[in-house]
């Protein structure tokens, strides 16, 4: 049996990062649980904010389908134009500009397309891959997504664990 890697599945600050896909205006109405995995979404970003884990963010064809929500939190983080499924065309710079990086936190929609190509485009570049699925959605359900991503190789789970701090706590 094969030892595993050091640092395998592990999501630690200083080589961590939190990819916020798409969720724009005009998805409001068509994905399912957009409500609650925007929320899932903006408490992973406070808890990256309070971390100091960098995040991204971005916005498919905003032109046509608006901006970001206001509800996820993400005043002052730039939104990345992107016309493509996956996020990583749009956020490259940012990856080549983190050789220590490791993981990746991805949340967003939509499922079938932009996070399951940018999962597996972060795969392609050995990175871990973290699926927060409670914050990830399509048109039809949430559960599509779960096996095409632990077959790929992808971390899938659902919230955090209670937390353990009184700082994160506060996130709750």
């Amino acid at each position: 049996m094969a030892a595993a890697r050091p640092g395998l599945g592990r999501i630690l600050p200083g080589s961590s990062i939190l990819f916020l896909c798409d969720m724009q205006e005009k998805f409001r109405h068509s994905i399912a649980y957009f409500p609650e995995v925007v929320a899932v979404a903006a408490r992973m970003l406070r808890a990256s904010r309070l971390l100091e884990v960098p995040a991204v963010l971005t916005e498919q064809y905003p032109q046509g389908l608006g901006p970001t929500v206001p509800e996820l939190g993400a005043e002052g983080l730039p939104a990345l134009s992107k016309t493509c499924f996956s996020m990583v065309p749009a956020v490259q710079q940012e990856l080549d500009s983190r050789p220590q990086l490791q993981s990746v936190l991805l949340c967003g929609i939509e499922a079938q397309a932009c996070i399951l190509n940018t999962a597996l485009d972060l795969l392609d570049r050995g990175l871990q891959v973290h699926v927060v699925v409670d914050a990830c959605s399509s048109r039809r359900s949430r559960r599509s997504l779960r096996s095409p991503l632990r077959t790929a190789g992808c971390w899938v789970s659902s919230k955090a664990r209670s937390p353990s701090s009184d700082e994160l706590r506060t996130l709750t």
